[in-house]
């Protein structure tokens, strides 16, 4: 929540100083705003490789059947979800939004003092294969040494993720809104903003609604019953912003949906990392959304966004369990993909981290249905989990 105010504030404090400023200041803000986009640039490869290669490497000691669903339930949610987000997106922003406000040809209005390239050491496509070949042989081959570093190297890309690019972000926020409030988009883009996030946080309900209504009337439970014991797990996501933070909440509201220990021990740590239907929602609707307002950028349409839908899913993978992990974790393939610009790309930052505690928490409700399903299929169902005593549910 913190994070959220500190967004607000650079918002608030950018959109003041390109309004007011004179030129002098407004050009030390450009040139942090183009060194700090760089050093982004920069790490992103480096995000995709240790973040997917250490989860993919990490399930090697969770195999078995149980793995092999759990990971398959949770892309097919990941997926469907962002389809869904999509088609809805689609068929309501075009009406709700000016399109073309935020012109990428444009030259800006105040010029940095001076520019550095900090050129990534590979490209995004590059650090993807990268990673699933050797997450996947590290998996395979269970070569631990290489394991370790590249943990290590999880660890310290993480450490900058946490002490430097996200408690920075507001302020290059604020670099953003006062270049825009200097060309005189700023707000048609507040605008886009507020439809953006109403339409983003109304989907996360409806899909975790559709998600329950289903597994109910598969189980011959009540959904919103289900709900109602995952709601201390969302209130807690939505505080802490941390699927990480929330699984001893998580884990608990499983059990109290009867879903057996051993399935919940095993799902929701493991979901709190691959199972992101909130964040996919969102990151398809801002992608949306920054599509249809920027010029330059092609109207969103299915050819275009279904392989980003499926390559998005399996980025999910890489982000990790903190504030901002996951649109950190996707601006590679919205760079590569969809084409989107620095300025674009600082749009989908400041739309996501709006949001992230909401789209967290609806991640974290979203991991109780995976729960269910793979109690169902392992053949442990509610009634014979509610008949055993605790000491037998192993």
């Amino acid at each position: 929540m913190k994070l959220i105010l500190k967004l607000l504030a650079g918002m608030a404090v950018g959109l003041a100083l390109g309004l007011w400023a004179p030129d002098g200041p407004l050009a030390l803000l450009m040139t942090f705003k183009a060194l700090f986009g760089q050093f982004i640039g920069f790490m992103i490869p480096l995000i995709i490789v240790f973040y997917i290669m250490s989860g993919i490497a990490a399930l090697e000691s969770n195999s078995g059947k149980m793995l092999g669903w759990t990971v398959g339930l949770a892309y097919c949610s990941t997926i469907l979800s962002g389809l869904a987000a999509f088609a809805v997106a689609s068929g309501v922003l075009p009406s709700l939004i000016a399109q073309g406000v935020h012109a990428t040809d444009k030259p800006a209005a105040i010029k940095a003092l001076f520019t550095l390239e900090i050129k990534p050491l590979f490209d995004v496509m590059t650090a993807l294969m990268l990673a699933f070949v050797f997450g996947l042989g590290i998996a395979v081959t269970r070569a631990l040494r290489l394991k370790e570093v590249v943990d290590q190297g999880k660890d310290i890309v993480e450490l900058v993720l946490a002490k430097v690019l996200i408690p920075l972000l507001p302020a290059y926020i604020a670099c953003v809104f006062a270049e825009m409030a200097a060309d005189g988009s700023v707000f048609s883009t507040l605008k886009t903003f507020g439809v953006v996030l109403v339409l983003a946080i109304a989907m996360h309900w409806i899909w975790l609604t559709l998600l329950y209504t289903v597994t109910g009337l598969a189980s011959g439970r009540n959904p919103w019953s289900l709900i109602r014991n995952m709601l201390p797990a969302y209130l807690t996501a939505l505080g802490t912003m941390s699927s990480a933070a929330t699984i001893p909440v998580a884990l608990r509201s499983a059990k109290q949906m009867k879903v057996s220990g051993p399935v919940a021990d095993f799902v929701m740590p493991l979901c709190a990392t691959i199972h992101l239907c909130g964040s996919t929602i969102t990151l398809v609707t801002c992608a949306t959304a920054v599509m249809l307002m920027t010029a330059g950028l092609d109207v969103p349409s299915w050819d275009v966004m279904f392989p980003f839908i499926l390559l998005l899913g399996v980025t999910m993978v890489a982000a990790p369990g903190a504030p901002g992990g996951a649109v950190m974790s996707a601006l590679g393939i919205l760079a590569s993909m969809l084409h989107f610009p620095e300025a674009s790309l600082a749009l989908m930052i400041a739309l996501y981290l709006a949001q992230d505690s909401f789209g967290t928490a609806c991640n974290v409700t979203g991991d109780g249905v995976i729960a269910l399903w793979l109690d169902r299929i392992m053949g442990r169902s509610a009634e014979e989990v509610e008949a055993k005593p605790a000491s037998q549910q192993a």
